[in-house]
């Protein structure tokens, strides 16, 4: 059981909904680096074997929410739902991609279709700067990446798409920094504890009793 309070996590999760609507504002999502621990790890799955893993704050900053995130001005992800367990020390934030591009059309925003959303793991550090302090340990997202890519060749085709958009869609594949085949990955896809069976609640067919 974690020894975060509930209320800890609670306020730990505003002032992440804060960071993610001011740097929404501006453009720029490194400042939120500032919210994971030194040692976390943060990923996501493209392909079956290509992988997004940073481990490290400094990888969250300069590939997870600069690299990754470079081109998607005027993109909003609003969190629409939030299911916390204050036991595992754990928040599900459930969001929406939202492109802040108007379809002629629909005369609504480009949007991925689909589910979308970040499992977080918390806890609150121990030794150096950050002692004391509430920082994510570890986070894993996940969405359709079918539905991304459909939505991204709609607004490429509508020809609204900015420049900068133009410029992100061409970083892709195994040579952009932090993505890795299966077989590489430098964390697990499930999150550390997971993947341990820390959490088990459903033991595999055939196991014994």
């Amino acid at each position: 059981m974690s020894d975060l309070t509930r209320a800890e996590i609670e306020e730990f999760w505003e002032t992440w909904l804060q960071v993610n609507r001011d740097c929404e504002r501006t453009g720029d999502w490194r400042p939120m680096a500032e919210w994971y621990a030194e040692d976390t790890t943060y990923g996501w799955m493209l392909t079956p074997d290509e992988h997004f893993m940073a481990v490290g704050r400094d990888q969250v900053r300069d590939w997870a929410i600069g690299i990754e995130m470079d081109g998607f001005d005027g993109w909003h992800y609003d969190y629409v739902c939030t299911v916390i367990d204050e036991q595992k020390a754990m928040v599900i934030g459930l969001w929406k991609q939202r492109s802040g591009i108007l379809d002629d059309a629909t005369g609504r925003e480009y949007e991925v279709a689909g589910l979308g959303g970040s499992w977080f793991g918390l806890k609150r550090v121990t030794e150096g700067a950050d002692a004391g302090q509430v920082k994510i340990d570890w986070q894993r997202d996940w969405f359709d990446f079918g539905s991304m890519s459909h939505t991204m060749m709609a607004i490429l085709s509508s020809g609204k798409a900015p420049d900068t958009l133009k410029e992100r869609v061409k970083v892709f594949g195994h040579d952009v920094p932090g993505h890795y085949h299966a077989a590489d990955l430098p964390s697990t896809v499930w999150p550390p504890p997971v993947e341990a069976g820390q959490y088990v609640t459903q033991a595999p067919a055939g196991a014994q009793p």
